[in-house]
């Protein structure tokens, strides 16, 4: 067998694996039904977390192996996600950020920069967290809510509708900020404060 009929053989072989590949079709349920999907292999190699084939992943992510990434949500750059977490819908999570723990993001959501959510907090709807801030506990951030800088919603607080938190700020209890309201600096609300309309604190507390 000369070299142009050994190439032609293993152009074979390797189109017959190819075709193979094709028809094992691996599915996951992420709730709804089970879906093409497949596990990320992780930067180090090692084996992550089900990723639903319309989701997209960096090869620089990290996945880990029971968190899930599914419907057409994007984790991008040296995002990591973890624990039981959960990203979905059209959800982005990129750079630096950390999704972990029972954590939920979804919808039209944005997790970026070097900020965390973590526990048992959700991020939904246009919402965005970004810098070094920190969701987490039971807290929630939705609607077109921004948290950012070195700010920190947890607790049961939730930040909604077109509310930013940010600077050193923290919004904790159950606590609600929505509206247009701005909370900024070394503001604190706490407690069942109600913080809304066109409100802006930046200094003090608030319970």
């Amino acid at each position: 067998m000369d070299n142009q009929e050994i190439i032609k053989s293993l152009e074979a072989i390797i189109e017959a694996l190819k075709a193979e590949e094709q028809e094992e079709v691996t599915t996951f349920d992420f709730g709804n039904g089970p879906v093409p999907a497949h596990r990320h292999r992780n930067p180090d190699g090692s084996i992550g977390g089900w990723v639903a084939n319309t989701a997209t992943i960096a090869d620089t992510a990290y996945i880990e192996e029971n968190a899930w990434v599914y419907d057409n949500a994007w984790v991008y750059e040296n995002a990591r996600v973890s624990g039981n977490a959960r990203v979905s819908g059209n959800a982005w999570v990129d750079v630096n950020a950390r999704v972990y723990e029972n954590a939920r993001v979804y919808e039209n959501a944005w997790v970026s920069g070097n900020a965390w959510v973590y526990e048992n907090a959700w991020v939904f709807g246009d919402a965005r967290v970004s810098g070094n801030a920190k969701v987490l506990a039971n807290a929630r951030v939705s609607g077109n809510a921004w948290v950012y800088g070195y700010a920190r919603v947890f607790e049961g607080a939730w930040v909604y509708e077109n509310a930013w938190v940010s600077g050193n700020a923290y919004v904790a209890g159950n606590a609600k900020v929505y509206g247009n309201a701005y909370v900024a600096g070394n503001a604190k609300v706490s407690g069942n404060a109600r913080v809304s309309g066109k409100t802006v604190i930046n200094i003090g507390e608030v319970k």
